[in-house]
C-alpha cells in the first residue's frame, strides 16, 4: 500500500494522489493502487518558518508521526508531497524518528527522485533553474543535489525570491495558500516573471520546486525550457516501488 502525508500544502496530498491514480495502468476500480492519504495540518508546523528561524519547532516531528500512523495501517512506501520538508534539518530527523520508532515504512525522498528523473529522461541537459518558496530557497537543497550531479543551477536573485517568488505562495492577500481555487492572477504574474528570469539566465529546465507553484504553471508556461513536476516524478516513484508493471509509459511534463 502507498501512503501519502497530506497537510504540507492546501492541496499537496490530494494532489499527489491525483498524480498516483493518473500514473497508474488501469482499466477498473479495482485495478488502481491501494492509497492511504492522512491529512493533518493542524499538527505540522510551517517548513519555511523552521528553516528561516520565524519558529523552532522542527515539523519533522509531526511528518514522522503521520509516518508512523500510515505505517501501522498498512502502507509499505511513503513520500511526502512537499519539497521543503526534504530539507536536511527536516529530512534527516524524520529518518531519525521512524527509525526509534522502529517503523518499517519505506520513505521516498523526491528531490533525489527528481534529480534522477532529469539524468534518466533528459540526459542532455546541463543547467537547471529552481522555482521554490524561500525554505527550499535558503535550504539550498536542490542546489546541493544538483551540482552533486554535475548540474549548473539556476535560481532568482535574492530581490526577486523575496518580492515575487515566496510571497506568489504565501501572501495573506494574493498567495497560492490562501487563494489555492483560482489561482490570483498576481500569483501567477509573479512565477511567470520568475520563469522569465531563469531562462534569460541560460536554464534548459526548470524544477517547479513547490507544490503551489504546479498549481499556478505549467509545461506550456515555459516555453522550450522542460517544466519539472517533483509530484508527478514522486508519483510515478511510489507506483514503481510497489509494481513497475502497472505503471504507464513516461510522457513529456506538458502533456
Amino acid at each position: 500500500m502507498i501512503g501519502i502525508v497530506g497537510g504540507v500544502g492546501p492541496y499537496a496530498g490530494v494532489d499527489l494522489m491525483r498524480k498516483v491514480l493518473d500514473n497508474t495502468i488501469a482499466e477498473s476500480d479495482q485495478e488502481h493502487m491501494d492509497v492511504l492519504l492522512l491529512s493533518m495540518p493542524s499538527g505540522i508546523m510551517d517548513r519555511t518558518d523552521f528553516l528561516v528561524g520565524k519558529t523552532g519547532m522542527n515539523p519533522a516531528f509531526a511528518i514522522a508521526g503521520v509516518l508512523v500512523t500510515l505505517g501501522k495501517a498498512g502502507a509499505t512506501v511513503a513520500g511526502i508531497p512537499c519539497n521543503t520538508a526534504h530539507a536536511d534539518e527536516i529530512f534527516r530527523v524524520i529518518l531519525e524518528r521512524l527509525q526509534r520508532k522502529e517503523c518499517r515504512i519505506k520513505l521516498l525522498h523526491m528531490i533525489d527522485e527528481t534529480v534522477s528523473y532529469l539524468g534518466k529522461t533528459h540526459p542532455g541537459l546541463t543547467r537547471v533553474g529552481v522555482l521554490a518558496t524561500t525554505g527550499t530557497y535558503q535550504s539550498g537543497v536542490y542546489r546541493k543535489a544538483l551540482e552533486k550531479n554535475g548540474y549548473q543551477v539556476m535560481v532568482p536573485s535574492p530581490e526577486m525570491q523575496e518580492r515575487l517568488i515566496h510571497p506568489s505562495v504565501y501572501d495573506p492577500e494574493y498567495g497560492i495558500k490562501s487563494r489555492s481555487d483560482p489561482v490570483h492572477p498576481r500569483a501567477r504574474e509573479n512565477l511567470l516573471s520568475g520563469i522569465s528570469y531563469l531562462k534569460k539566465q541560460g536554464a534548459e529546465a526548470v524544477i517547479l520546486g513547490c507544490t503551489e507553484i504546479t498549481m499556478a504553471v505549467t509545461g506550456k508556461d515555459t516555453g522550450r525550457m522542460v517544466a519539472v513536476d517533483p509530484a508527478r516524478i514522486l508519483a510515478r516513484a511510489l507506483i514503481r516501488s510497489i509494481d513497475p508493471a502497472r505503471l504507464k509509459p513516461e510522457k513529456s511534463e506538458d502533456d
